[in-house]
C-alpha cells in the first residue's frame, strides 16, 4: 500500500475571468519510507497539491489517500496519518512553545507524551524555549515549533511544505539531521523546497510540476543524468554578447552548459572575442538545478505516468 497516493486529480478554481486550472490529472504513488521530493516554479501547483492531500482543499475531481484512508471520505483517519508543517508562520500568541504542542497533542486525543515533546524540543532545537511564550520567538524559532507541531502524535507521513524558505544555517542543519533520522526509522517524508540543493541531497525520488502537470518523475539519480555532462562557471562584470543568451547570470557569476572541452574553448573565444573579461573560471558537473530550469524553459508537456515503483523555484 502506498504512503500516499494521488489519482487523477485536478482542480479547477472559478474566477471573475473565468476557469483556471491550477491542477490537470497528477498521477502519481509515494512509496513508504520515501524521502520524496516535489518541485515546480511559483504557481506549478505544488501547494495546492498539498492542500489537498491535507484535506484543506477539495479536489475537482480524483482521489488522493494517505496509508489508504481516502482524505475526503475518511478525513480523520488520512489527517491522523499525516503531518503537514505549512509554509505561513501560523502560531498562538498566548502559549509557551510548551504550551502549544501540548495543545497540538490533545487536538488527536493525546495525552501524557512530555517524553515526546522533550525529544522534539531537543532535536529541533528548541529546548531552551519551552517555557518561552510564541510572540517572543524569532521567525525562524516559530518555523521550528511549526515542525514540531506537525510531528507531535507521530504520523507515519510528515509532509513540508518549503520548511527552509527565509530561515537561518543552523535551523536546515538541525531540521535535516532530525527529519533524516525519522526517514531513517521508516517515516515517509514529501518535502517541496525552493533550495534545488536540499532535493538533491535528501530526496530518493522527484516529481517536477509545470502548469499543473507532472513533466518529470524519476529517481533523482536518473533527474540527474540529463544534464550535459559538465557547466562552464566563470566571473564577469561585463554584459555577455547576444550569442552567449542562454547562459544562467546570478549576480557576477555565469554559468554555461559544456558538453565537451572543445565547447568550452568555443564559449571562452566567443567571451574573449566580445572583450568581456572573465576571472575564477571552472568547470563542474551539472546539478539538479540545471536539469531543472532546462524542464521548465523546454518541455511543457506532461511526462508519462510512472508507475508506484518505477530545486529554488523560478521567479
Amino acid at each position: 500500500m502506498s504512503a500516499i497516493s494521488f489519482q487523477n486529480v485536478s482542480k479547477t478554481y472559478i474566477t471573475p475571468r473565468g476557469e483556471f486550472q491550477a491542477l490537470k490529472g497528477v498521477t502519481f504513488d509515494i512509496e513508504p519510507g520515501e524521502f520524496f521530493g516535489l518541485l515546480g516554479p511559483n504557481g506549478a501547483g505544488k501547494t495546492t497539491l498539498i492542500s489537498i492531500l491535507a484535506g484543506l482543499s477539495r479536489a475537482s475531481a480524483g482521489h488522493v489517500s494517505v496509508h489508504g484512508a481516502d482524505v475526503q471520505a475518511d478525513y480523520a483517519q488520512a489527517r491522523r496519518r499525516l503531518g503537514v508543517v505549512p509554509q505561513e508562520l501560523v502560531f498562538d500568541p498566548f502559549f509557551t512553545v510548551r504550551e502549544a504542542l501540548r495543545f497540538q497533542s490533545g487536538y488527536y486525543g493525546i495525552r501524557h507524551n512530555d517524553a515526546w515533546i522533550d525529544e522534539l524540543l531537543d532535536g529541533l532545537g528548541l529546548a531552551d524555549k519551552a517555557s518561552t511564550n510564541m510572540r517572543q520567538l524569532s521567525g525562524g524559532m516559530k518555523r521550528r515549533v511549526l515542525v514540531a507541531q506537525a510531528l507531535v502524535h507521530k504520523p507515519p507521513v510528515i509532509v513540508l511544505d518549503e520548511p527552509t524558505a527565509g530561515v537561518d544555517v543552523e535551523l536546515r542543519q538541525t531540521l535535516w539531521q532530525f527529519i533524516s533520522r525519522l526517514n531513517k526509522q521508516g517515516s515517509t517524508v514529501l518535502l517541496t523546497t525552493h533550495y534545488l540543493e536540499e532535493a538533491e541531497a535528501l530526496c530518493g525520488r522527484i516529481a517536477m510540476l509545470k502548469q499543473g502537470q507532472v513533466i518529470a518523475l524519476e529517481k533523482t539519480s536518473e533527474l540527474l543524468k540529463r544534464a550535459v555532462a559538465k557547466v562552464l562557471r566563470f566571473k564577469t562584470d561585463q554584459a555577455l554578447p547576444p550569442t552567449l543568451a542562454h547562459a544562467r547570470v546570478t549576480g557576477r557569476f555565469v554559468q554555461l552548459p559544456a558538453h565537451d572541452a572543445a565547447e568550452v574553448e568555443r564559449i571562452l573565444a566567443t567571451v574573449r572575442e566580445a572583450g568581456v573579461t572573465v576571472e575564477d573560471i571552472e568547470i563542474t558537473k551539472a546539478d539538479l538545478e540545471d536539469v531543472f530550469l532546462d524542464l521548465m524553459t523546454g518541455q511543457s508537456g506532461p511526462a508519462p505516468q510512472a508507475s508506484a515503483v518505477s530545486k529554488e523555484a523560478l521567479a
